[in-house]
């Protein structure tokens, strides 16, 4: 069944239709050539939120995520590609608006002891590797688990990524990635900039491992590369990642030098044993509401709720050092 959405664009009102097997690159695309856009944002519903199909997988399909797209609208709000004619239409962006946005969480007093899940029928217990707040800690999660030494994390992967897309110009356009692609390479090469959807898609490739990231607010467990043999599994708690490990019986759950992060990707008992761990993290409200939590520029002081508005003042003041407000 056709996957049917209007857009409301700039140029007006458009209808794309998209195949029932289509995958997430193929809807920003197909939006991209309808409005002739080659950047843009996305909102949908009513009141309008942020939708950022990228955070999928940029492989994944559509009918495998949770977004009901078919009738749906979609609003398309145009970006700056830095071309002179259209920047005489459009306010100037800062000098650094390229700079990572730095984003510090509050203190969790309730995960002082991290939750653990007993496996008897596989020998050990699952236990949460709680990761940095350092804006890498995507990078530091995925590269404690297919790398030797995840100090070598953070460089390493983001010069996979950044190859990646210069190896693949025609894959990660400008409408994939939201910003020119040289841009995009440069800026996912500062040591703060978040690493998210499209990060995981060209890892667990360039690994050749099926990653499973798991969403502590709803449960939601997003695949990248699915059908690999092997995989890891991620928490995802909104702005932060950490990642799930294997103790063997018999070894103290403090220590991880034994730790097993890699899994048959078939084990599906160990996948539902680590949403029931992130079930744990939920009651303790271990995740941040990107859309609504409470936000404090720590240049200025402002205050304002949700990721969204962070980025516009951001936009606006050029100041990049925010956190989550107490």
């Amino acid at each position: 069944m056709p996957i049917r959405m209007r857009l409301r664009a700039p140029s007006g009102q458009h209808t794309i239709s998209l195949d029932d097997n289509a995958a997430v690159s193929d809807l920003l695309s197909s939006i991209s050539t309808a409005t002739n856009l080659p950047l843009f944002e996305l909102k949908w519903g009513f009141p309008p939120q942020p939708l950022d199909p990228a955070l999928y997988g940029l492989s994944t399909r559509l009918n495998a995520t949770d977004l009901k797209l078919n009738g749906s609208q979609l609003i398309v709000i145009a970006k700056s590609t830095g071309d002179p004619s259209e920047q005489q239409q459009q306010s100037p962006e800062p000098s650094n608006s390229s700079a990572p946005l730095s984003l510090q969480r509050k203190q969790i007093p309730s995960l002082k002891d991290t939750p653990e899940t007993p496996l008897p029928s596989r020998g050990g217990t699952l236990v949460l590797r709680v990761m940095p707040d350092d804006n890498s800690c995507m990078f530091r999660a995925l590269g404690s688990a297919v790398l030797s030494s995840s100090l070598d994390a953070m460089t390493e992967l983001r010069s996979l990524v950044a190859q990646a897309i210069q190896a693949d110009p025609s894959r990660f356009n400008a409408a994939i990635l939201q910003r020119p692609p040289d841009e995009y390479c440069q800026w996912i090469s500062y040591s703060d900039s978040w690493g998210g959807g499209i990060e995981l898609s060209i890892l667990s490739q360039e690994f050749d491992i099926e990653i499973c990231s798991i969403n502590v607010q709803d449960l939601r467990v997003d695949r990248f590369n699915e059908g690999r043999p092997r995989r890891c599994i991620l928490v995802y708690s909104g702005i932060h990642y950490d990642t799930i490990a294997f103790v063997p019986d018999g070894t103290s759950t403090l220590d991880n030098d034994a730790d097993v992060k890699l899994f048959d990707a078939g084990d599906e008992v160990v996948l539902e044993a680590a949403r029931q761990l992130c079930a744990q993290l939920k009651k303790k409200h271990y995740y941040t509401d990107t859309q609504k939590f409470e936000i404090k520029c720590n240049t200025c002081g402002w205050l304002g709720n949700g990721e969204v508005a962070a980025v516009q003042h951001a936009t606006e003041t050029s100041h990049t050092d925010f956190g989550e407000a107490t």
